[in-house]
């Protein structure tokens, strides 16, 4: 499903509303222009009276004809919502302006065409979310083959009117009204081997948030055979760790930075199922596990249902993996080693005291042994 714009040449507006009888109409025209006014004249910044200046660029950019004529018009399907909007350069221009100059008009358009998949949108989708409130991304594709549940909301950015509903859904929603010149493709199964290269096909980048560890392999090996880096953030705690497989500068890289060996399919079926624990730990990264989340994956099936997800990790996970999709638009440089992002480290003055970093070696040798590592 998508967005339907109007056609002037087939119809007019009328037509357009008539034929598609909105519940509802967002028409705020006369605001974007006034932004793309101060937009396009700064020293207004420090004027604060420029009444006639806008209207006068008003009528400058309608040229004799009323608001409802000029723009784009959006019909919105799943909330029978027609929404107005600028033309697709000066939309982009509007929703980005005040990123500049962290990120310079050049390098927003680099950011624009770089083509992501995301795989995975429990945490993918704060990854997908925020990279296009960035100006990120104009063609994407999104996977996940389930519903939001109500235990999902301690760390997507939905509420319980969402209950029920496709993940994918939800994300395609979110980015279409925030742009909806955007180009999605939806995998609403989420990605097997049937869809891997339609999913892959003229990916730049692969994020891969996804649970099922078949699938975390077959989508490295199907992404590094086509030389596609690999992002992945995986909670810890309050923190994150963070994973950037450079398959595009080497394709005889193994999987996940060889943490777990040369490991390859056949090798993965041949695993006990006893066995996957211990390699999912190895995959995130059990030299950073904080300690409460040691204790909590060891309760799993025993004491609570899964293993803990915190929305504020949800959220640094969607900041880091953005952060990177700009660096890899950018052709900068990034960490290829596995590596943490810790609030602890950074805020909790206790957390680097001898004695606290004692314990929590303790904690992480009596955990290692615990899973056979």
């Amino acid at each position: 499903m998508k967005p339907e714009q109007l056609n002037r040449s087939k119809e007019s507006f009328s037509e357009f509303k008539n034929r598609l009888q909105p519940a509802a109409m967002v028409d705020r025209y006369n605001l974007l222009l006034e932004d793309l006014f101060l937009i396009r004249n700064p020293k207004f910044k420090f004027i604060q009276d420029h009444t006639n200046e806008v209207n006068e660029f008003t009528q400058g950019y309608s040229a004799g004809k009323s608001l409802e004529e000029v723009g784009e018009w959006f019909y919105f399907p799943w909330n029978k919502t027609l929404a107005h909007y600028l033309p697709h350069e000066e939309h982009q221009e509007i929703r980005t302006a005040r990123n500049r100059n962290i990120i310079t008009k050049e390098e927003q358009q680099k950011l624009y065409d770089l083509n992501v998949a995301y795989a995975g949108l429990s945490v993918g989708s704060h990854g997908a979310l925020t990279f296009a409130l960035m100006g990120g991304a104009r063609r994407i594709k999104i996977a996940d083959p389930d519903e939001v549940s109500p235990s999902n909301l301690n760390r997507m950015r939905f509420d319980f009117l969402e209950v029920g509903r496709k993940k994918t859904d939800l994300a395609l929603e979110y980015i279409y009204q925030l742009n909806p010149y955007a180009e999605i493709e939806v995998f609403g199964s989420g990605v097997s081997e049937e869809t891997m290269d339609a999913f892959l096909a003229g990916a730049d980048v692969l994020v891969e948030e996804t649970d099922n560890l078949e699938i975390k392999i077959r989508l490295r090996l199907a992404a590094r055979e086509r030389g596609i880096p690999v992002v992945m953030a995986t909670d810890n705690g309050d923190n994150i760790i963070v994973e950037v497989e450079r398959f595009d500068l080497d394709k005889t890289k193994p999987l996940f930075n060889g943490v777990i060996g040369d490991v390859n399919l056949e090798m993965f079926k041949s695993f006990n199922p006893s066995e996957l624990p211990k390699l999912a730990t190895k995959i995130a990264g059990p030299q950073f596990v904080t300690e409460r989340m040691m204790s909590s994956l060891l309760q799993v099936g025993r004491e609570i249902y899964s293993w803990p997800q915190l929305g504020d990790a949800a959220t640094l996970s969607g900041v880091a993996i953005a952060y990177i999709l700009k660096r890899l638009a950018l052709g900068q440089a990034v960490n290829e080693e596995k590596c943490e992002v810790s609030l602890d480290g950074l805020i909790d003055p206790e957390h680097h005291k001898p004695h606290i970093k004692a314990g929590r070696e303790k904690a992480r040798a009596d955990f290692y042994a615990a899973i056979g590592l």
